[in-house]
């Protein structure tokens, strides 16, 4: 599944490309050619089968499937801070475009993350950046920029506009610009994941914490 932030992922993708990191890891799960032949008509057991033997032994790693109920399923990766499961039909064929053979449901779960600034882009409300309290410092968590009206980011700035300051709140200095505040205002996300670091992933604003 895709990261949020494209252009930031893909920046991080060149620096760790430019190195021997491990961070990147390519997982492969299905097989759709071999050799010149189409197995897309093949099930879809009968291609992982074939595609677990073939990057055996390399650093490519296997996507394993799990036969178990999917509410089961679901509830399991949920809890794990997951972004949720892809359930396919163990014998369906593989069909372009969209279909019943494979449903992607994914997670959704809430925090309550501190607001460290806001963004301005060419003159519009472009959402905010928020942080997670570890200790006394304040950790970068991510930009929040959907679900946002023309309303809600009116009444959001007034707010935040009496906050602002020259410096980042953050412990830790980040690369992007923005509006800095006072970190004291508190907002409700929801997210369907984490990155390794801590950021949300998809985030969505659902509204400042005293008014929820």
């Amino acid at each position: 599944m895709p990261a949020a932030n494209g252009a930031t992922d893909f920046s991080v993708l060149q620096n760790e490309l430019k190195g021997t990191s491990i961070k990147i890891v390519l997982i492969a799960f299905d097989l759709l050619y071999l050799n010149g032949r189409d197995l897309r008509k093949l099930p879809l057991f009968e291609r992982k089968a074939g595609l677990k033997k073939i990057i055996a032994g390399t650093d490519v790693q296997f996507s394993e499937s799990f036969e178990i109920e999917g509410r089961e399923m679901f509830a399991h990766a949920c809890k794990l801070g997951l972004e949720g499961v892809v359930s396919k039909v163990r014998d369906s064929v593989y069909a372009s475009g969209r279909g019943i053979s494979w449903v992607k449901k994914t997670c959704a779960q809430r925090e309550t993350l501190t607001i460290a600034g806001y963004a301005i882009d060419k003159g519009k409300w472009d959402g905010i950046y928020v942080g997670r309290r570890k200790g006394a410092d304040l950790i970068y968590a991510g930009k929040v920029d959907h679900r946002f009206d023309k309303t809600s980011a009116t009444d959001l700035q007034k707010r935040l506009k009496p906050l602002i300051r020259k410096t980042q709140p953050y412990a830790k200095r980040i690369a992007h610009k923005g509006i800095w505040v006072e970190p004291k205002l508190l907002a409700e996300i929801e997210y369907r994941a984490k990155s390794a670091e801590g950021k949300v992933r998809y985030p969505f604003f659902k509204g400042l914490r005293e008014n929820l």
